[in-house]
């Protein structure tokens, strides 16, 4: 009997996600045609805005996953994940400024625009190293990670639960929009850090790194869900799961609830830094508002909206939720909050288990039914 490739393993048994899969590879297909192949006249042919809008979407869905991961499989509803997102943003953004030297407004070679408009002398100790692509890909995992690792390890040894911990994490997360707001830090006070110029080598301004970064954008977007489905199938996974089911008798058992929280905590942070790292060069810019706690508020709603504990439902309910933020803003951009906050009123009276969960409720019985 031959062993089953890993990636059919992982999704043998999951409908949902074999469609997610199905879909996104499509659509990183037809993007890619529509807009490097297609003639700017033909109807076919999609912009590089809206090739850019939609990588911008693959990493809120990366984002969601990564808070689905704690919240929907353990139960830590946390509302300080736009932070591990901004730091990956913060680290990406240091790399593209790194690439600017003396192509920028003042033709330094060694320091930022920002930097010398402060009449700052010399590169900070902690910029060092951001010149090379592969020190700034480690930073991007390990500067969220590590303050992930602090603050768990802080927070679960003190057995901190439920909505005290997610107050916890929305503290931390205005914290560090208070501290980056200040000149003093070195990451561009509120102006933040913008003018990247190009990345790895390639201009950032070429329709073909735009398409590059919407690919990477999937391509991570594909490996972070298939990390996440490795880890909720596994036996941690289903220690994950009891954990939030029964998390005292899971300690009475003998599991160290406090590790597999933090690890879990520590690799959701991760993906979130990664989501980051790849959004940064898409927009253009990044700044402290990307702490802002609305930020993490609001990545708990795509997750509801979708349905966690799913994974692919966090993937739907971040697409849903933003291109809906997206249509309506255009039109009423005043009321979008108000119908944000119905919304999530909405999913947690009337759909708990959120989109995914409404679809399920109408297919199953159906498919019942069609047996029967």
């Amino acid at each position: 009997m031959t062993r089953q490739p890993l990636i059919l393993h992982l999704i043998r048994d999951d409908r949902g996600g074999q469609i997610f899969i199905g879909l996104l590879v499509a659509t990183l297909l037809l993007v890619s045609i529509s807009n490097l192949l297609m003639p700017a006249d033909s109807v076919w042919h999609l912009s590089t805005y809206a090739v850019t809008l939609l990588g911008k979407y693959l990493c809120y869905a990366l984002l969601a996953i990564a808070l689905d991961l704690v919240w929907g499989y353990c139960g830590i509803l946390s509302l300080g994940h736009g932070a591990f997102f901004a730091l990956g943003g913060y680290v990406m953004g240091m790399y593209l400024m790194r690439q600017i030297g003396e192509r920028g407004v003042y033709g330094n070679a060694n320091l930022p625009d920002f930097m010398v408009f402060l009449n700052w002398k010399e590169l900070p100790w902690y910029w060092f190293g951001f010149e090379h692509a592969w020190f700034a890909a480690l930073m991007i995992v390990v500067v969220p990670g590590m303050l992930a690792f602090v603050f768990g390890w802080l927070a679960f040894r003190s057995r901190v639960t439920g909505v005290y911990l997610s107050i916890i994490t929305q503290a931390l997360t205005y914290a560090l929009m208070l501290a980056f707001f200040r000149n003093e830090m070195g990451f561009g006070g509120n102006n933040g850090l913008t003018d990247f110029k190009d990345i790895i080598g390639f201009s950032l301004q070429s329709d073909s790194t735009r398409i590059g970064l919407f690919v990477a954008s999937g391509v991570a977007l594909l490996l972070g869900y298939l990390v996440a489905r490795y880890i909720v199938t596994s036996k941690f996974g289903r220690v994950i799961i009891a954990i939030r089911d029964a998390e005292s008798r899971a300690r009475f058992v003998g599991y160290k609830v406090e590790s597999y929280k933090l690890w879990l905590f520590v690799v959701s942070a991760g993906l979130a830094g990664i989501a980051g790292a790849l959004y940064v060069p898409q927009v253009g810019i990044i700044n402290p508002s990307e702490f802002q706690p609305l930020n993490s508020i609001e990545l708990a709603i795509w997750v509801a909206v979708g349905g966690r504990g799913t994974l692919y439902g966090a993937v739907a309910g971040a697409l849903v939720v933003n291109f809906s933020k997206t249509f309506f803003t255009g039109f009423i951009p005043e009321a979008w909050l108000y119908g944000l906050g119905a919304i999530f009123i909405i999913v947690t009276l009337f759909m708990p288990k959120g989109l995914v969960g409404l679809i399920k409720q109408r297919v199953v019985p159906v498919k019942a039914a069609g047996a029967a």
